[in-house]
C-alpha cells in the first residue's frame, strides 16, 4: 500500500504532528550571478518531512551530520522558522505563530542541546540557571519557593548533593553533571514534549548510560514525550519506541525501533547499521557501504536522494520521488527494495 506524506495522519492522542515540513536557508551569491540568474539559491536543509509523535512516546530521529535532523528539532520548537509545512502541537498549528503567542506554549515544549558546556551561562550559578525559567515565565516569583523547586528537581535528576551544588558554577561541574543541570532546567517547567538533540553525544560511555536511564525514568514518572535526535542507531534502538531515518533533508524509513534495527528496508538504513560494532570477532556480516560523498544540499539529486550512492539503485530511482511504502506493522520505507 502506497501513501503520501499526509498518509501519516495520526489519531487524536498524538501530541505532535509534523506535515510536509520544509526549511530552506538562502545562500548569498555574488552580484554578477544574481544579475545573470533570478533564481534563488537555497540550502534544502529539510525537504518534506512528515511524522507524528504519540503522547508518552520516544521517537528517534537518526542520521548523519548534515542530514537536517537538528534543523527539524529546532524548527519544531520554533527556534527556526519553517519555510512551509505544518507543525501541530497539542492540536494547534504553531507553524507561523508570533513570538508573543508562542510564549505560553514554550514551557510545554523544551529542547536540550548537544553541548552542555555551551548551554549554561558560566557566570550564573547552577541554582540560578535552573530556576531562571520559572521567573521568565512568571510561574514563581518568591525566591524561597524558587529555591525549593530547584532543589527538588536537582534531586530528581541526580544532581546531588543538591544543597552543595546549588551555588556552584558550571566550571565546577563535570560533563555529566552539567547535562543533568540542563535537563533539570528543562524539566522545572513541567514540559510535555522534550526535544533532545544529541543529548549524550559528548559524554563518556559510563556517564552516557546513566543519563539515558535518567531520560527513561523521567518519561515513566512524568509521562513525557521525546523527540530524540542522534547519529547513533544503537542508542536509538535502546531508548526509542520508533525510529525515523533521515538522509539529506528527507525521512527515508520510519518504523518500530526493533523492526528498523532487525530488518532495515532502505539501503541507507542498512548502511548505517554497518558501522555499529559487533562485540563478537567471529561474527561476520555483509558490508553495504555507500559510494562516493553526500551530495550538495544546494543542488540535491532528483528522485531518491540516496540513489547516487546506492548499490541497489533501480532505473527509476534517479527521477521518481517515492512516497512511503507501508511494509508491515507501521514499518514504512521510501525504497522499493523494501517490498522484495
Amino acid at each position: 500500500m502506497t501513501g503520501s506524506a499526509s498518509g501519516l495522519e495520526s489519531p487524536a492522542e498524538d501530541l505532535l504532528k509534523v506535515q510536509d515540513l520544509l526549511v530552506h536557508f538562502p545562500v548569498k551569491v555574488p552580484l554578477i550571478q544574481r544579475l545573470i540568474s533570478r533564481e534563488k539559491v537555497v540550502v534544502h536543509a529539510v525537504d518534506g518531512v512528515s511524522f507524528s509523535l504519540k503522547r508518552g512516546e520516544i521517537l528517534g530521529l537518526v542520521g548523519e551530520s548534515g542530514c537536517g535532523k537538528t534543523t527539524v528539532g529546532r524548527t519544531i520548537v520554533r527556534l527556526l522558522e519553517p519555510t512551509s509545512g505544518r507543525i501541530i502541537f497539542e492540536g494547534r498549528d504553531i507553524s507561523h505563530l508570533s513570538q508573543s503567542k508562542l510564549r505560553p506554549l514554550r514551557r510545554r515544549m523544551q529542547i536540550i542541546f548537544q553541548d552542555p558546556h555551551a548551554s549554561l551561562n558560566p557566570a550564573m550559578t547552577i541554582g540560578r540557571a535552573i530556576g531562571h525559567p520559572l521567573q521568565i515565565h512568571g510561574i514563581v516569583r518568591d525566591a524561597e519557593e524558587v529555591r525549593q523547586r530547584v532543589l527538588d528537581i536537582m534531586r530528581e535528576v541526580g544532581l546531588t548533593p543538591e544543597d552543595q551544588l546549588f551555588d556552584k558554577y558550571p566550571g565546577d561541574l563535570s560533563g555529566g553533571q552539567k547535562q543533568r543541570a540542563v535537563i533539570a532546567r528543562a524539566m522545572i517547567l513541567e514540559p510535555r514534549l522534550l526535544v533532545v538533540d544529541e543529548g549524550v553525544a559528548m559524554l563518556d560511555m559510563s556517564v552516557r548510560a546513566k543519563v539515558l536511564e535518567l531520560i527513561l525514568n523521567l518519561k515513566r514518572r512524568h509521562g513525557l514525550t521525546y523527540l530524540f535526535i542522534t547519529h547513533d542507531l544503537a542508542t536509538a534502538k535502546f531508548l526509542c519506541d520508533r525510529i525515523a531515518i533521515m538522509y539529506l533533508g528527507r525521512v527515508v524509513e520510519l518504523g518500530p525501533a526493533a523492526s528498523i534495527y532487525a530488518e532495515p528496508k532502505h539501503p541507507y538504513t542498512q548502511a548505517l547499521l554497518q558501522v555499529i560494532p559487533i562485540p563478537d570477532p567471529d561474527k561476520r556480516r555483509k558490508k553495504i557501504l555507500p559510494r562516493g560523498e553526500v551530495p550538495d544540499a544546494i543542488h540535491p539529486p532528483a528522485g531518491c536522494r540516496f540513489h547516487p550512492r546506492c548499490q541497489s539503485v533501480l532505473p527509476t530511482c534517479g527521477w521518481e520521488g517515492r512516497d512511503f511504502i507501508d511494509l508491515l506493522d507501521e514499518h514504512l520505507s521510501t525504497s522499493p527494495k523494501g517490498v522484495e
